[in-house]
């Protein structure tokens, strides 16, 4: 894990002290916040699939960690996460789960679809790419406007076989766009290794060929992915142009809860990157380099859990969607 990154540690006003715990806060929002969505659907209080982040959260945490909520993020079907680390509440995420009138999108989108502008948070889909090209066009957006906002798309490996990554990255490139592509490689498009997919199994690489700012980062640290996001933000608000980052990581869950979790990968692989979660490794740098004692991590230990238990008891005991609000959003364009 990097120490150096110490150097660098200080967002919105925060101390590095302080910094260093809002990372780890936020990594255990998702965390425990997924664990209680996945007890949730085998209770059958969500109302169809749910694709969970636990094992990723240090990319989500480290990459909004350096974002204004006036940035725009564009996320895939796993982003429960990334609207958890962009500031959408859990009460919030737990009650869209639970189709109820005071999700983020109003009951009305569910696990694959979250929204909240308010903060940033421009939209979850299930369908696998369009968000790279949203994330360009927000940054042409904004480079229209003359602002100094970023766009950010988060997708998975299986998206860069896609047409849209090439078309969106390569407008990006061409017109410098403040635009970051940020690719959550966890080596399986569902049950499909990328390594058999891919020619070019590391995403990483593949920038160059668009003349575009590229790395790739162990995305279980969250400090590596903190100190490439923060350049690639500063890059992008400079009008540098865009920058890709490949995150390697791994979900250490099925691809959606109550789909089967063998046959495509074996108990032993898992077990292997459960051993590199990031929370704990995370949680063991900080005793190690005296940045926290066990007594503060225990206290941020306890009042998250209590704020997810929380957010699960809001979500129970709110209204669900009046049936005369149906037609609320809904645009005829005839």
């Amino acid at each position: 894990m990097m120490t150096d990154i110490l150097d660098i540690m200080e967002v919105d006003g925060m101390d590095q002290s302080e910094q260093l715990l809002s990372l780890y806060r936020q990594m255990l929002i998702i965390r425990y916040t997924e664990e209680q969505l996945a007890r949730s659907h085998q209770m059958g209080l969500i109302h169809g699939a749910c694709h969970t982040y636990v094992g990723e959260e240090a990319i989500a945490t480290g990459v909004c960690a350096h974002l204004r909520p006036d940035d725009a993020v564009f996320s895939t079907h796993r982003g429960h996460g990334h609207a958890l680390a962009k500031g959408v509440s859990p009460r919030e995420v737990v009650a869209e789960l639970f189709g109820r009138a005071t999700g983020c999108s109003q009951g009305r989108g569910g696990s694959m679809h979250l929204f909240k502008p308010e903060v940033g948070m421009m939209g979850t889909s299930g369908i696998v790419g369009p968000c790279i090209l949203q994330a360009t066009g927000a940054g042409y957006s904004f480079k229209l406007l003359k602002t100094d906002q970023v766009g950010v798309a988060f997708f998975g490996d299986g998206a860069v076989n896609n047409g849209a990554f090439h078309e969106g990255l390569n407008l990006a490139s061409i017109w410098k766009l403040p635009t970051l592509f940020v690719c959550e490689n966890n080596l399986y498009a569902t049950e499909v290794p990328f390594a058999y997919s891919a020619g070019i199994p590391h995403v990483g690489n593949r920038g160059p060929a668009y003349c575009m700012e590229s790395l790739t980062v162990d995305g279980n640290d969250v400090l590596a992915v903190y100190e490439a996001a923060e350049e690639a933000v500063q890059r992008a608000r400079g009008g540098e142009g865009p920058t890709l980052i490949e995150c390697r990581t791994y979900r250490t869950r099925a691809h959606a809860e109550g789909m089967r979790d063998a046959g495509y990968r074996t108990p032993e692989e898992v077990e292997e990157w459960k051993e590199r979660d990031p929370i704990t490794r995370y949680s063991e740098w900080l005793l190690e380099n005296e940045e926290a004692g066990t007594e503060t991590l225990a206290e941020i230990e306890a009042e998250v859990k209590e704020m997810v238990v929380d957010a699960e008891e809001f979500a129970r005991n709110s209204p669900w969607p009046e049936p005369d609000t149906v037609s609320e959003h809904v645009f005829d364009q005839r």
